[in-house]
């Protein structure tokens, strides 16, 4: 799986708050090169994984819900690209044509699910405080 363009600029829009300022969206699309009406799509998916908050009015603007520690790569990437798959397989509606129903005598689905593993682990290690 790759990651899409949407979850890379994710990335960059909680990644532009931290240090707990508050920006409007249009601030936030003109730091981050995103458009304003994709960063408004963007981050109404992080306002509702409650990874950004948002306060409303002239003096309002999205800021950061959570601590940076507490926020991860693989949080921020799964909230918009939903659960990271390496392999079609590795989905639970996915039917093999070689085995069927039963993946798990799949040395390529053990394999691909095992490395799926290790990347998610990896990915939900990075916290974004590593990179401030």
């Amino acid at each position: 799986m790759r990651i899409t363009n949407e979850a890379d600029y994710a990335l960059r829009i909680v990644y532009s708050l931290l240090g707990g300022s508050q920006k409007s969206a249009k601030l936030i699309a003109e730091q981050t090169g995103v458009t304003l009406r994709f960063a408004l799509k963007i981050l109404r998916k992080l306002a509702m994984a409650e990874i950004v908050g948002a306060r409303q009015g002239a003096s309002g603007g999205y800021y950061l819900k959570k601590k940076p520690a507490e926020i991860s790569i693989g949080l921020v990437v799964e909230t918009i690209d939903g659960p990271f798959e390496v392999n079609n397989c590795l989905d639970g509606e996915f039917v093999c044509s070689r085995m069927g129903k039963d993946v798990d005598a799949c040395s390529f689905h053990c394999y691909f699910s095992d490395l799926n593993s290790i990347i998610r682990e990896h990915m939900y290690r990075a916290t974004l405080d590593q990179f401030m």
